[in-house]
């Protein structure tokens, strides 16, 4: 049972009738859980064997529906195709994605004007009438996109999103007897978070709707509220929450976390586990491919889910580069949405993998935990600046709970909330960007009560570079 802020009495309208269908596709979801849960113990050959049958599937489907997909893989046999295979492929990036929409969508009766007329007439999430949903999403590029997820993608993607915890519940030895799941996601359309993230994980648990770009105060009102024994939602908010509980401004108690959307940053781990001590899911995702990675509570990093995603490390120019090589950029093939095929697809995150078996035991590989995109780093002339030259600074000061970076031509301008020692932060700023090879970085910090977040998704854009 899902619970969220009442509207205009047309939007209560859109609203139910919404809710009606959705509860057939969380009924799914919470079907399909069962068999996400056993994949979680495949071997790797298991894993191997059913996502090369996967990939063949969905490049045939590709192939014979998309115009786009038909011309990348001329001269490709799908029956016969190997994962490496993909590296004859050409990149297929997020302008590619918006300005080939018509080629490359697989339902006859919908296009890019249909989808935008959706997206402009909806009050509140909707499904057309081939049970498809329309998103948009500025994602952490700042760039907008509209997306197309069809009913088994949803329930593939939601079902990645959730399995692990899911499972995690039944292993539980107990179990709060009134669950009820806080998610601090968009809150409104047409951000894909909210749907995905409002799923109940175990049995009569209730759900609770709370935007995360409302006001800080606002936010953690409603969280008091609902007295949450379970949260999810973007890391930055949860990170904000747990530092916020630390300091005895919210009385809450999860028994489990799961962060998504954002960089999960050391501070806000950090916090996390001060705050609570409970299990921590770290989630990497995307619109586009829907989840690509979920950490499991254990062990270092997320596992990768193999099943129904590829990702490739590759160089500048998409060549793939050995496991242990640093990767200029990671390429996802989505093997679930057959609507919106993307293969090949320029994720612009960067990634590590992490060598060994986990402690929990899975045979899924993984990776390091997505420490930001590569377009967070601001270049000055023939000079880059690492994001995490920010936030090693930043992060690191117990005075400031959430800050965000815009480049200016000769340094930056940082907004911070808390009651930092603007002086000596300023001066460590500045001595750090010294140290990346800027000569006379000016630097300037202001203080703020709340941070610009994006106006439709709520997410945070940390790192802002200059145009």
């Amino acid at each position: 049972m899902s619970r969220s802020v009442p509207g205009s009495a047309s939007e209560d309208a859109e609203h139910t009738a919404y809710a009606r269908v959705r509860a057939g596709q969380v009924k799914a979801v919470q079907a399909a859980l069962e068999d996400h849960m056993g994949r979680l113990d495949w071997s790797r050959e298991q894993i191997e064997r059913y996502r090369i049958e996967r990939l063949r599937a969905l490049l045939a489907h590709a192939r014979e529906r998309s115009p786009f997909h038909a011309r990348r893989l001329r001269g490709l046999d799908p029956s016969s195709a190997s994962l490496t295979d993909l590296a004859s492929l050409p990149m297929m990036t997020k302008q590619d994605a918006q300005d080939e929409w018509d080629s490359i969508v697989t339902v006859r009766n919908l296009d890019r004007e249909r989808a935008e007329r959706i997206l402009a007439e909806q009050q509140w999430f909707s499904y057309t009438p081939g049970d498809e949903q329309i998103f948009s999403s500025g994602g952490s590029s700042g760039v907008r996109g509209v997306y197309v997820w069809d009913w088994q993608f949803y329930v593939s993607a939601a079902c990645l999103a959730w399995r692990v915890q899911a499972r995690e519940e039944r292993r539980a030895s107990s179990v709060p007897s009134c669950a009820r799941l806080a998610v601090l996601a968009a809150g409104v359309p047409p951000h894909a978070s909210t749907p995905l993230f409002d799923v109940p994980t175990a049995p009569g648990m209730e759900t609770v709707v709370i935007p995360a770009g409302a006001p800080f105060d606002e936010v953690v009102a409603a969280v008091a509220a609902a007295r949450p024994t379970h949260l999810v939602g973007y890391a930055t908010v949860i990170g904000r929450l747990a530092r916020a509980a630390v300091a005895g401004d919210l009385d809450i108690s999860p028994v489990r976390v799961s962060t998504n959307s954002e960089p999960l940053l050391d501070e806000d781990r950090q916090a996390i586990r001060d705050a609570w001590s409970a299990p921590i899911h770290n989630l990497w995702g995307s619109t586009e491919i829907g989840v690509q990675a979920v950490g499991c509570g254990y062990g270092e990093g997320l596992h990768v889910c193999e099943d129904e995603v590829v990702l490739e490390r590759v160089d500048e120019g998409g060549a793939p580069v050995a496991a242990d090589a640093p990767a200029a950029r990671t390429l996802a093939t989505g093997l679930a949405n057959r609507t919106f095929p993307f293969i090949r697809y320029d994720l612009g995150d960067q990634v590590m993998l992490l060598p060994g078996r986990c402690a929990c035991g899975s045979a899924f590989v993984r990776v390091a935990d997505i420490g930001g995109r590569r377009d967070d780093d601001f270049r000055y002339g023939t000079t880059t600046v690492p994001a995490s030259t920010f936030r090693y600074v930043l992060g690191a000061d117990p005075r400031v709970s959430e800050y965000q970076v815009r480049q200016t031509a000769d340094g930056a301008e940082i907004f911070a909330v808390g009651d930092p020692d603007v002086a000596a932060l300023t001066s460590a700023v500045t001595a750090a960007l010294r140290r990346q090879g800027l000569s006379d970085p000016q630097v300037r910090i202001e203080v703020v009560d709340q941070l610009q977040r994006h106006q439709a998704s709520g997410k945070l854009q940390r790192f802002i570079a200059l145009r």
